[in-house]
């Protein structure tokens, strides 16, 4: 395993909606794993918390208003990447503002859990399933 990659953290959402089904998003065209399937967020940037970061990227990338007091840690996941170790942190989210839309070329699914598991997802996503599978 190689040693010394920059170490990228990076908070996600696991959405809950009234039904039980969870929100995930297609990476865009152009990016990085395009088409695969993950939980909303992004990277949390120096000097910010994963919760600030979160609520943040909510915001841009969903159109969606929740407070830090809202997430509750849920699972998280280290995988290395050729270029850089991430280290995913989930948070469950069931009270929000606003309708999730997409804003940056994703398309959105609500899904129930177990179909999850059927989805092609990014390598780092992929292992908190489980530990959602054991809150939810």
């Amino acid at each position: 395993m190689p040693r010394n990659l920059p170490l990228v953290m990076v908070a996600c959402a696991i959405l809950v909606d009234a039904d039980g089904r969870v929100l995930v998003a297609e990476r865009p065209k152009g990016r990085e794993m395009a088409g695969l399937w993950e939980f909303p967020g992004g990277k949390v940037e120096p000097g910010e918390s994963p919760e600030a970061a979160l609520v943040r990227e909510l915001a841009e990338e969903l159109g969606i208003a929740t407070a830090t007091s809202c997430l509750a840690p849920c699972g998280f996941a280290s995988h290395p990447y050729p270029a850089f170790h991430l280290l995913l942190l989930a948070f469950a989210i069931r009270k929000w503002q606003g309708r999730p839309a997409p804003r940056e070329g994703q398309r959105l699914r609500w899904l129930r859990l177990n179909d999850l598991f059927g989805l092609a997802m990014p390598p780092a996503d992929r292992p908190l399933l489980g530990q959602i599978a054991a809150l939810l």
